[in-house]
């Protein structure tokens, strides 16, 4: 343990005495160059924000939630669209995913995901949701970043994804149709992704909805951390793995009759229900 923990103090000063620019170097060159003379994006992203942002992520990344990443080569050149199972009270899932790709894709690549319109109204954390380059989760903005080649990661279960109760832990709700007309209207592939770990980050047991409202959120997870004051929603230090499937290209019109539409939105669902179910066998413990 002595050993192990010396280690992990060396690898930390490593990190904490490189220089940003020199430790992210070949990630940061390839973020998009496209920016106006403020530095930023059509959408409001700056690489200067993701630069300064990457050493406390990096950490929790390597350190804190010790990810494992599956498959990443099974990621295709171009656009693409991510569609992952969501959960954990907190969007951690879209940061590690997001991460993964940066850190770990070879070549590197910025991920961009679709956030509710309840966070844009968050003082301070939409604004650096915005500036790391999330963007609000509407159809013309989602068509937008793919027309541009990007990689667009997409929570087809929404809130109702990430407020699950702990009792439906990996059970996946229905998914929403809209990236399914997306794909099929901009002839995009979907690389479905398995996140196993999120769930038991922030095991909640009642949501109390009525009372979110006042706080202009969706609802208020009952769980066990808000006994302990000022860590009530500090994350447990779960180990995040996380699944890339192969890529899946769909034909058909984007039009269709939602009967249609679902048939295929179905077909992803059943693909990250079995990745999960995979993923939890393979697991042999929760915390490592």
């Amino acid at each position: 343990m002595a050993e192990s923990l010396e280690t992990l103090r060396e690898k930390i000063n490593e990190i904490l005495a490189t220089p940003m620019d020199e430790m992210f170097k070949e990630q940061i060159e390839s973020l998009p160059t496209k920016l106006n003379e403020f530095g930023f994006d059509d959408f409001g992203f700056s690489p200067e924000w993701v630069k300064y942002a990457l050493l406390p992520v990096a950490w929790f990344y390597k350190f804190y939630f010790r990810v494992e990443a599956h498959g990443l080569q099974n990621i295709p050149e171009g656009r693409v669209l991510l569609i992952s199972n969501h959960s954990g009270q907190i969007p951690i899932d879209g940061l590690m995913i997001g991460t993964s790709l940066f850190l770990e894709g070879d070549p590197p690549r910025m991920c961009r995901s679709m956030i509710d319109r309840f966070v844009t109204s968050l003082p301070y954390v939409s604004t650096f949701l915005t500036r790391v380059g999330q963007i609000l989760g509407a159809p013309e903005n989602a068509r937008a970043l793919l027309e541009k080649e990007e990689a667009l990661l997409v929570f087809p279960e929404g809130t109702r994804g990430i407020n699950k109760l702990f009792w439906d832990r990996y059970k996946l709700v229905d998914f929403g149709p809209g990236f399914m007309r997306l794909a099929l209207e901009t002839n995009t592939p979907i690389v479905p992704v398995a996140v196993i770990g999120a769930e038991e980050q922030l095991p909640s047991f009642g949501n109390l909805r009525r009372l979110g409202k006042l706080f202009g959120v969706p609802t208020i997870p009952v769980m066990p951390q808000l006994i302990v004051p000022l860590l009530g929603w500090a994350p447990l230090p779960v180990k995040y793995r996380l699944y890339f499937g192969e890529p899946i290209r769909f034909k058909g019109d984007s039009n269709d009759e939602d009967s249609v539409i679902e048939k295929k939105v179905e077909k992803v669902r059943q693909q990250i229900q079995s990745m999960i179910t995979f993923g939890l066998k393979s697991r042999k413990r929760v915390f490592w």
